[in-house]
């Protein structure tokens, strides 16, 4: 009995987030272990599934990094990065937008979908959903000391979000799923950061929180122990001193930009663990790093 009562408690504590959160929107940039594990997969799905139903509507932002590297390996084409981003010439891109927006997009459709959900897959170039331009790279040469624009070929930056087309299909009860491709003015394609077009999504929607599912816990301080919160004010000096570094400046950015530009809170959590979103959104104390104005 008193695991049954344990349970009721459990929807209690979830029932004023419920209340607050209902009819609003939260974008979820999906990627990492949680695409590649069978259980977190499941899990994730699943999750999605419960938020739609009551009365929450999620919109996810996939990346692929991994499944695009796999599918170029076994095609025999060597992979270059700069600074973090994969060099994609014309037949990187075609590579790209087929694993993108065929194989992994509508792999996390099918998960839903199979499991009483209804989600529709996109790519940033349907309806004009991104408009993009080429991503403008610079670094200092270390012979002149001069600073140099690096072609890294087809990978993008975000222009404008058109949100028409994720509006219609919240409206009309599916969850919209988007593979990071974007479409240049001439029609050209390019390859976006998912954790970039996530922020734009979310600060185009209104969205009420913008979550980025990680392969680590959160925004660590220098002894390893998890900082819960960060105000948007504090990331400069944060990154100043080295307690935010490497890959995660660029989370990090993307978050503060997304508070920016509207969106009520930014989260950083580990997708490794199971029902990661609920955790966060449903719970008291949530997990992961919350970035906002808490000032």
């Amino acid at each position: 009995m008193q695991k049954l009562i344990d349970k009721a408690n459990i929807l209690i504590e979830a029932l004023p987030y419920i209340q607050r959160f209902s009819n609003k929107t939260i974008v979820i940039k999906y990627g990492g272990n949680a695409m590649v594990e069978e259980r977190l997969k499941e899990s994730f799905a699943n999750d999605i599934i419960l938020l739609k139903l009551i009365g929450i509507n999620p919109v996810i932002v996939h990346g692929g990094g991994p499944q695009i590297g796999k599918v170029l390996e076994e095609m025999g084409r060597k992979t270059d990065f700069i600074q973090g981003m994969r060099v994609t010439d014309s037949e990187t891109m075609n590579v790209v937008e087929m694993v993108l927006g065929g194989k992994v997009n509508k792999e996390i459709v099918g998960n839903i979908n199979h499991f009483g959900g209804k989600a529709v897959g996109l790519s940033g170039k349907d309806g004009n959903l991104i408009t993009a331009k080429k991503m403008e790279m610079k670094r200092v040469n270390p012979n002149t000391l001069t600073p140099e624009i690096i072609d890294v070929g087809m990978v993008g930056e975000v222009v404008k979000i058109n949100p028409s087309v994720l509006t219609a299909l919240e409206e009309s009860s599916f969850i919209p799923v988007i593979a990071p491709v974007g479409v240049g003015v001439n029609g050209e394609t390019y390859n976006i950061n998912a954790d970039l077009v996530a922020g734009r999504v979310a600060g185009a929607l209104d969205a009420e929180k913008l979550i980025l599912l990680t392969d680590i816990e959160g925004v660590k301080d220098k002894q390893g122990k998890l900082i819960s919160t960060i105000d948007i004010n504090d990331v400069a000096g944060l990154i100043d001193d080295e307690t935010i570094g490497g890959g995660m400046i660029p989370k990090v950015n993307c978050c503060v930009d997304a508070v920016n530009e509207g969106v009520k809170k930014a989260h950083i959590i580990d997708g490794r663990m199971e029902h990661a979103c609920l955790l966060e959104i449903f719970t008291d104390m949530g997990i992961g790093t919350a970035v906002a104005r808490f000032k």
